[in-house]
Parts: structure tokens; sequence; C-alpha cells
């Protein structure tokens, strides 16, 4: 009998994933959320992190603070005791393992639980990983499979189609129905080009990263550099004002407004305020 072409709705009700959340440890744990009705009204109930076996993009130019959260993700799951796939393409993973001791640090978190929880896949030396996504998925596969693995970063998915930004979109939908077919929760981390808009969901590759993946966290950064933004944000000249951003996800209700955020001493992400409220107290 030939495959079924079409089905009704119904019949994937079995298969339908639950909707709650995977904390991040941020404030973004509050920020995506579901309705439910309570005495005839309806009212938004926080999920509690990004959602379940949703793959979300973050993406921003240098230096916004991207790895920095995956990496916080990543933590916090650890110490929740479930296994975490990190696929480290631009960095070598030696130097992942000292900011992930240093930032466990000053989380309290026990570093022995994020060394036991955190597996490390190291495409950033290894040409035929970086080169060839049939390779890396199979070693994805078999990682996930051995390890019982629930959560997968790569940072960064753009390290993956550099110099192929042709190929982005094919690469970007195989990575991402991968992570569906495997049932993982998935972080991609991509890189801006300096031509590119600093607050769009666009990356290298054009908007192929946000059109495919079920949602996209911008990170920003600006310098303070005039009387005029001096007095607008209460900074002094030099400084960074950094904003953070659901720009969008198609699986749950999720703030819009822009947050301000810092990156604390020890390299974590502190999300305080929107940016009307921040810019209000100064003004």
């Amino acid at each position: 009998m030939p495959e079924k072409l079409f089905l009704e709705l119904s019949e994937l009700k079995v298969d339908a994933p639950k909707l709650f959340g995977i904390p991040t440890g941020t404030k973004l744990d509050e920020m995506f959320w579901t309705i439910e009705e309570k005495n005839g009204n309806f009212i938004k109930k926080p999920i509690g992190g990004i959602p379940y076996l949703s793959v979300i993009n973050i993406t921003g130019t240098p230096d916004t603070g991207k790895s920095l959260l995956a990496e916080q993700f990543a933590i916090v799951q650890a110490e929740r005791d479930y296994k975490v796939l990190f696929v480290s393409v631009e960095s070598p993973v030696n130097f992942l393992y000292t900011s992930l001791k240093q930032k466990s640090a000053y989380l309290k978190i026990d570093f022995k639980k994020v060394e036991k929880n955190i597996i490390v896949i190291d495409a950033s030396q290894n040409d035929e990983l970086r080169e060839n996504p049939k390779a890396l998925i199979e070693t994805m596969a078999y990682a996930i499979k051995e390890k019982k693995i629930t959560n997968v970063i790569i940072d960064s998915i753009t390290g993956l189609y550099e110099h192929k930004e042709m190929t982005a979109r094919q690469i970007i939908r195989i990575f991402f129905n991968f992570l569906k077919k495997w049932r993982q929760t998935g972080v991609f981390v991509s890189q801006k080009r300096s031509s590119q808009d600093a607050t769009s969901p666009e990356a290298a590759g054009g908007l192929a990263v946000a059109h495919i993946v079920d949602g996209t966290i911008v990170m920003n950064k600006k310098l303070i550099e005039t009387k005029w933004e001096i007095n607008l944000y209460g900074l002094p000249i030099g400084s960074i004002f950094r904003t953070i951003r659901i720009d969008g996800c198609r699986l749950t209700g999720h703030d819009t407004k822009n947050w301000v955020f810092e990156i604390t001493e020890g390299g974590t992400i502190d999300i305080l305020t929107p940016i009307d409220d921040f810019i209000k107290r100064e003004v």
C-alpha cells in the first residue's frame, strides 16, 4: 500500500508534543506563555522556558552574548540532570570547558553535574564534521542514542555553511529536521554579517534560519557615543547598551518587547527590564 499522503487532524493527537518550557535560567523563562481560560477570562501562563522540542535560533552581531546565552542554557539543563549535546563549530572545546566551569561557579552550580551531563562534539578542528553535514549528523545521532540526550546546541550553525551561503537554507533544514526526528529541544547560534540590520532576525545566509526554525531570539548591542544617547539611556559615553528580543515563535505566545540585559562579571546573561521602562526611568 502506498504511503498515506494525507491525515485527518485527529490522527496527529497521539504524537502531538506537550506544551511546557525548558528552562534557560534567565527571564526568558517568563517570556514564553500559553493562554488558559479561568472564570470566563483568558490569562497568560508562562511555560517556564523555551518550548519543549522547539528549535530556537539565537542571532546577533559579534559580542552580543549569543554563545553566553547558549552556554547558560546548557549549564542550567545539566544541573537538572538532563543531557545536553554541545556541538562547537567555532571554538576548540577545551576553551568551552573553561568557560562552562567559570559560569557554573558564578551561578553556584555543581560543576561535576555539568561535566557529567554535557556531551561535546568538536567540529571546529575537524574538517569532515564541519564541511560534511551527513558526517556530523551521524556523529550527533550516535551521541544522542548512546548518552540519552534531550537538548542540542550548535554554536554556530553559521559555521556549517561558511563561504557557502547559497546552501544555507538546505543545511539548516537538514539539521532542523534531524532534531525534530530525534525529539530534541534545540538551540542554533547564528552570526550576522556587518551589513545586516542588527535588530532584525536575519543572519548570515539571509532569512533562511528565521524562516525554518520555530523561533528567533535577537541580541543586540549599541555603543553610547553621543550626548543625546547619554541623556536617553543614562549611561556614560563609551558604555555598551544591550538588548534582547523574541522576534517570533510559532509554537507559543511570547513577549515581543525589547528588553535591556547585562552580561555579568561571571559571563552570564541577566535580563533586566523592557527598554521603554528603562528609558522612562532614566529620563
